[in-house]
């Protein structure tokens, strides 16, 4: 049994204003879907509490950031509420070549660059809050940031919103479980579109079988097609 030849991988995107529950939800749709990567961004900003290196950042410092732009090796990168955030150039294209699906956390900017590089793989979500109110209440009952970081998230919160339209799906966060029901969604859609399926439906035309793998048919592979013989029915006649 071999992978199918050409499956190539999907990049999931998901953005957000800070507080509009993309972390939560890119968490929920990981654990729904084990075979879904995470693309671990490199950051300059300081780790916070109970953040560990390389698993939820890359942490580097700033000269470093610098260099590896400098050397071409991020597939995008951007300056994000004064820090410096980019994803791996290598681990994108390993993941699409490999036919691994990788989850993005990233903004609009990110997302911007990632499409114009890797327009055929990509689907790109907005998580919106159903109100700049309720926005402000999720960030003030973090507890975590001071007045003066709480007044600039919501500052880049609006500018973040205007970018909505450049995203194929748009989904509000009114409801936790209504907003991972329509995340699952897209990404189960995403994986059965007609181009991704394209080498399946060649394989079974020529005679293979093929075995999907996942609850979902996240990936597939291909195996010879078992012997079988199908005996009529109702004295022969067929059935259509």
């Amino acid at each position: 049994m071999t992978n199918v030849a050409g499956h190539r991988g999907l990049l999931l995107v998901v953005s957000s204003p800070s507080g509009a529950g993309k972390t939560t939800l890119c968490n929920r749709l990981r654990a729904a879907f084990p075979r879904l990567g995470f693309s671990v961004s490199y950051t300059t900003r300081k780790p916070r509490k109970g953040e560990i290196d390389g698993v939820h950042y890359h942490f580097v410092d700033k000269a470093t950031f610098a260099e590896m732009a400098a050397a071409d090796e991020f597939a995008e990168y951007a300056c994000v509420h004064g820090n410096n955030y980019g994803t791996s150039a290598k681990l994108v294209n390993a993941a699409l070549s490999a036919g691994r699906d990788l989850l993005f956390d990233i903004d609009f900017q990110g997302g911007r660059h990632l499409k114009r590089k890797f327009a055929d793989d990509i689907i790109l979500v907005f998580i919106l809050p159903p109100s700049l109110v309720e926005l402000e209440r999720r960030l003030r009952s973090r507890a975590t940031d001071v007045e003066e970081v709480i007044a600039r998230r919501l500052r880049v919160a609006r500018e973040e919103l205007r970018h909505y339209d450049e995203y194929d799906y748009v989904i509000v966060n009114d409801n936790l479980d209504r907003a991972f029901d329509a995340l699952r969604a897209v990404y189960v859609s995403a994986l059965h579109r007609r181009a991704r399926q394209r080498v399946a439906a060649q394989a079974v035309l020529s005679g293979q079988q093929v075995l999907l793998i996942g609850t979902m048919g996240e990936g597939y592979r291909v195996a010879p097609a078992a012997s079988f013989s199908v005996e009529p029915r109702d004295g022969g006649q067929e059935e259509r």
